[in-house]
């Protein structure tokens, strides 16, 4: 197959050269007549360059280009049937464009066909890459009811909108499962495999503590695999350098075109910067929590003493921190307090009130 292919690579090698001295010399950009055996010359010229392609270069081309059909055939077979027909289909739509677009260009010669293969190949690739991408925007269940003789059968959960790809540290966290559970979030939630890797790694780890976080990582994967009715799919990615978890993560939802969905500040900014839309479930929980305003009155039982000299902490039913003026000589009290003013940070909100005497 190899030596088939290097040949074939030659040929059109030699080929594409005799073209080029040809073009050259109707044009005026090569003058031969003047030399003996002028008519010969381009075809010996195009046969020389080919056989030294095939003797130093045809070798390492086409072990480049078996590389890439190999690459491309994984990814082909790791499509699922509608995600390869629509892809097939863009692909199509986009090469019957290009040939509209192509029919200005025919009278051009050598220049135009030119343009009309690379408008082909340009169309052709978008196509294909913008099908993939949307793919999830249609609905063919009703195809399906139709031409599937299966469609007696009860229908499947048929997931819309992008991928969300879960991290670690939300994994862990374990509140993706209620907010699953609530239908809020669409989509096929994907489980990297280097993702579920790291999670049997910390639930093996000597320290019980981190054993404890793993082990509750792959609790909440199992539940939201038996409990949920979203699709979960466990994805292998693998990259050709080594990298981080997150950057691998990163990259996966570039390939994918998918969210990310985690509570790690920093990933958050750096998915920004590298343009990946990411799904923050501490930034959910502090977009839902009550609006609290200026002069309103609660009743809060204060747990502790706050680092300035008189405050007393609080909490509210979401975790919502408290700091209380004068709440120190209060400790273990519920009272009636009175807010005074709302500090939003990135790690959440913070209210300050102070006592009703």
């Amino acid at each position: 197959m190899k030596k088939l292919l290097e040949i074939i690579i030659s040929l059109l090698v030699t080929v594409a050269t005799f073209a080029i001295l040809h073009v050259l010399q109707r044009f005026g950009f090569l003058n031969l007549d003047s030399m003996p055996y002028a008519v010969y010359l381009p075809v010996g010229f195009a046969i020389i360059t080919g056989l030294i392609f095939y003797s130093i270069i045809s070798s390492p081309v086409t072990n480049l280009l078996m590389k890439r059909l190999a690459q491309t055939e994984d990814r082909l077979i790791k499509m699922n049937f509608k995600e390869l027909v629509f892809s097939v289909f863009g692909c199509l739509i986009g090469l019957v464009i290009a040939n509209l677009i192509g029919i200005a260009f025919r009278g051009l010669g050598t220049a135009g066909t030119i343009i009309v293969v690379l408008l082909n190949i340009l169309l052709g690739v978008l196509g294909f890459r913008v099908a993939r991408r949307k793919k999830d925007d249609v609905d063919v269940s009703n195809i399906q009811k139709i031409l599937s003789p299966a469609a007696l059968m009860p229908p499947k959960t048929t997931a819309y909108g992008r991928p969300k790809i879960l991290d670690t540290s939300v994994i862990i966290d374990g509140r993706i499962l209620d907010l699953l559970q609530t239908g809020f979030i669409e989509g096929t939630i994907i489980i990297p495999n280097f993702v579920l890797e790291e999670l049997r790694h910390i639930a093996d780890s000597a320290d019980s503590l981190k054993r404890n976080r793993g082990r509750r990582g792959l609790d909440i994967l199992n539940e939201i695999q038996k409990q949920l009715a979203v699709p979960v799919e466990i994805k292998d990615f693998t990259t050709q350098q080594p990298m981080e978890v997150d950057s691998m993560l990163l990259k996966m939802a570039e390939d994918m075109d998918a969210f990310v969905v985690t509570n790690d500040f920093n990933l958050n900014k750096v998915a920004e910067f590298q343009g990946v839309r990411v799904l923050n479930i501490n930034e959910l929980a502090n977009a839902i929590k009550p609006v609290v305003l200026p002069g309103e009155e609660m009743q809060v039982t204060v747990i502790k003493e706050g680092k300035e000299q008189g405050q007393g902490v609080a909490y509210l039913n979401d975790g919502t921190m408290i700091v209380i003026d004068g709440g120190n000589r209060h400790i273990g009290e519920t009272k009636k307090v009175s807010v005074t003013s709302v500090l939003q940070t990135a790690a959440g909100r913070m209210i300050f009130a102070k006592t009703m005497e």
